[in-house]
């Protein structure tokens, strides 16, 4: 560790421990000499001049608390001395220059896709099974457990034996100590020959929502599995419906013409009420589903350019360092892609609070400003409206290793969208249309915003995590990236990448960028499968507005 501590900003009256500092360590920053009067835990904060009751206080240049009572200089800051603030935003001058990257070692760059006729390029191919209404949702697993091994598209678990060898133990009359300290040898299982070589499986998506709620729920999950029906990463889809719900087949069709109006993938649409009994459902549904798998098994990755990557950007089990270290690093990537025209998505509004002034004046033109600001003051008030708001947004382990308001949060959070121009905003469930920095209107809810960012158009998302989190996606790749060392050592099932080469001062920002640059390239070219597509991890939920932060 070649830093002790870190300031993030010049304007920033607060430091940043990079490692566990006790009480008494002495700090030398720009000239001033003082000591720690209380412990910081590494990724915590503590204060670089005496601050009053209600004074601000500032990290990466913007407002991110308040002083609750006297803070004394080089003491920790905590949930018992401070409490959540942010700026109030308007709309501004337009503050769209920004220095675009070095992208010469990238620019002639390819990856390998699947072109589909809307000039889209998928980075996998899939074929979907997915029920208009939970009504479905056992068919839905009924056909999941009928297709996926036979079609060798079944993940490998590997724990049966492991349960086989607890029997074993307790059939021999092992104790529950003698169990507890048994060593459960994981046999490897041999992966699957897929019958369709060029299709990477069959993915059944189940959800809670289609029935039951308002009008504009069945308009937005309609809309939601739109988005994946006429996603590049999808070769087709079944749909099974029930009938009587509000989510109706007409509705999916017309959100299908919104969002690709010379739509021509086969998908194949199911009623149950309309053919009788469950029988006739699945039946036609396997002999459609495979019909269907073998008109699109064909298909092939071609090259295609860097611009057609639309990388969905997203952090979760965040910690005291995601804004140093892999947040700035998946900026810099941002700006790379947007110089070389691709589209990055930047979601979790509830994670934008407190920087909502940059990011409008970064806004391309007044009318986008305008949008964003008003989707962020609609979406706090739906919060506040349901009894809380974004500033209860921090979970319990954002707070134990340093995130302890939203507005600190946010404001790393924030850094993963880069410098560049926000070319558009966008209201969930909305498709990404243009090229550049866009801003996807989602909760800061793992997988309700990765799920809402792939039904946008991302065929990569990059997840970066302090904490360690095993979210993926059914039809898009998800990388996860770590922002410390540690956490790489420790959960290497689920950690594709290390952005703790940062905080150690072994590596550059923009070095790292360019490192998960070549990996996304290899990802999005099927040559490495990321570790949540390994284990499976298809996590889908649709977001009901007004309801999660």
């Amino acid at each position: 560790m070649k830093n002790l501590y870190l300031q993030i900003h010049p304007l920033d009256n607060v430091l940043v421990a990079l490692q566990d500092l006790p009480s008494g360590t002495k700090v030398n920053f720009d000239g001033n000499d003082f000591e720690l009067i209380t412990s910081v835990a590494a990724k915590h904060k503590f204060s670089l001049q005496d601050l009053a009751t209600g004074e601000d206080i500032l990290m990466y240049g913007v407002l991110v608390a308040k002083a609750t009572r006297e803070i004394a200089l080089g003491e920790a800051l905590t949930l018992e001395n401070v409490v959540h603030a942010a700026r109030d935003f308007s709309l501004s001058k337009r503050n769209t220059e920004w220095d675009r990257p070095d992208v010469s070692a990238f620019q002639e760059r390819t990856f390998m896709g699947y072109h589909r006729e809307d000039g889209s390029v998928g980075t996998a191919n899939y074929w979907l099974v997915i029920p208009m209404v939970f009504c479905e949702n056992r068919n839905v697993n009924v056909l999941k457990d009928a297709l996926q091994a036979k079609l060798g598209f079944q993940q490998p678990k590997g724990y049966e034996n492991e349960v086989e060898n607890l029997i074993a133990l307790y059939k021999a009359g092992k104790s529950v100590e003698d169990i507890m300290n048994a060593d459960l040898e994981q046999s490897a299982s041999k992966p699957a020959v897929p019958l369709f070589p060029h299709i990477d499986g069959v993915k059944f998506l189940t959800h809670d929502m289609g029935c039951g709620g308002t009008r504009e729920d069945a308009i937005t999950l309609c809309g939601l599995l739109a988005g994946y029906i006429t996603h590049p990463n999808v070769a087709g889809a079944t749909v099974l419906s029930l009938g009587c719900q509000h989510a109706q087949t007409s509705m999916l069709q017309q959100e299908i013409t919104l969002r690709d109006p010379n739509f021509n993938k086969p998908v194949f649409i199911l009623e149950q009420q309309e053919l009788g009994t469950e029988k006739r459902l699945l039946e036609e549904a396997l002999k459609q589903t495979f019909t269907g798998l073998m008109q699109t098994s064909s298909q092939k990755r071609e090259p295609a350019p860097l611009s057609k990557l639309c990388i969905g950007l997203e952090c979760g089990g965040s910690d005291g360092f995601s804004g140093i270290s892999a947040n700035p690093v998946l900026g810099n990537l941002s700006d790379k892609l947007v110089t070389m025209g691709g589209s990055v998505i930047l979601a979790e509004f509830p994670e934008l609070c407190g920087v909502e002034q940059e990011l409008s004046d970064r806004c391309v033109n007044e009318e986008t400003a305008s949008h964003f600001m008003n989707l962020m003051q609609t979406y706090n008030a739906r919060a506040v409206a349901s009894g809380s708001g974004f500033y209860a947004n921090p979970s319990p382990g954002n707070i134990k290793d340093g995130l302890i308001t939203d507005a600190i949060k946010s404001a790393g959070a924030a850094k993963k969208g880069g410098t560049s121009p926000v070319t558009a905003v966008l209201d969930y469930p909305e498709k990404v249309t243009e090229p550049g920095l866009n801003l996807l209107c989602t909760p800061g809810s793992d997988v309700e915003s990765t799920t809402a960012e792939v039904a946008a158009g991302a065929n990569i998302v990059i997840f970066t995590t302090g904490l360690g989190t095993p979210t993926g996606n059914p039809v898009c790749p998800v990388i996860k990236v770590s922002t410390n060392t540690v956490l790489y050592k420790k959960m290497p099932d689920i950690i594709d990448l290390n952005c703790g080469t940062i905080i150690e001062g072994d590596e550059s920002i923009a070095a790292a960028a360019d490192r998960m640059l070549e990996y996304v390239i290899r990802v999005a070219s099927g040559e490495i499968r990321p570790k949540a597509v390994i284990l499976g991890q298809d996590d889908f939920i649709p977001w009901k507005r007004g309801v999660s932060l």
